[in-house]
């Protein structure tokens, strides 16, 4: 009978962890996402420093120098399908002007601004950037188009708007 019960016991604590594991896995996700959001928001201006630093240094677009970037409130968290890593999509209007003896020189439209989503990625804990623009997406566009590779998280909807807060 000692044995029945203990059996019993065992069933019913297995049943509560099986019933609680996955609560306990979205809470600790979510708390790593709010924990990413935070420190994407405190971190923010010295991202976009390093945004722009890597990114003026690719000699890309052929032709053009990056003057500056004016950067936007507007910011989507997504995670990335393959690697389960946090990443942000922030909204930047982005400033050119052709270098000299460039075949971009004559050209009209290289003062035009372009808008672009820079991509930010969080990498145990801590953000970074390979200086990437994805241009001419807003960033929910880019969340959006980007489908496959990532997941929009659920708590940025809520979060990204005051997200350029420091």
């Amino acid at each position: 009978m000692v044995w029945l019960i203990a059996g019993v016991v065992s069933l019913a604590v297995l049943a509560g962890i099986a019933l609680l594991a996955p609560r306990l896995a979205q809470r600790t996700l979510q708390r790593e996402e709010q924990r990413a959001i935070q420190e994407f928001r405190h971190r923010r201006e010295v991202l976009e420093a390093r945004f722009f630093e890597l990114a003026s240094a690719t000699g890309k677009p052929r032709g053009l120098r990056w003057k500056h970037c004016d950067w936007k409130d507007a910011v989507r968290f997504a995670r990335e399908v393959e690697s389960g890593e946090i990443a942000a999509f922030a909204a930047v209007e982005i400033h050119f002007e052709a270098i000299a003896g460039s075949d971009m020189e004559d050209v009209a439209a290289v003062g035009d601004v372009r808008d672009a989503s820079a991509v930010f990625h969080c990498h145990e804990g801590q953000w970074g950037t390979g200086g990437k623009a994805l241009f001419n997406m807003a960033p929910e566009l880019a969340v959006e188009r980007l489908a496959g590779q990532y997941t929009p998280l659920r708590i940025a909807e809520n979060e990204s708007a005051s997200a350029r807060m420091t």
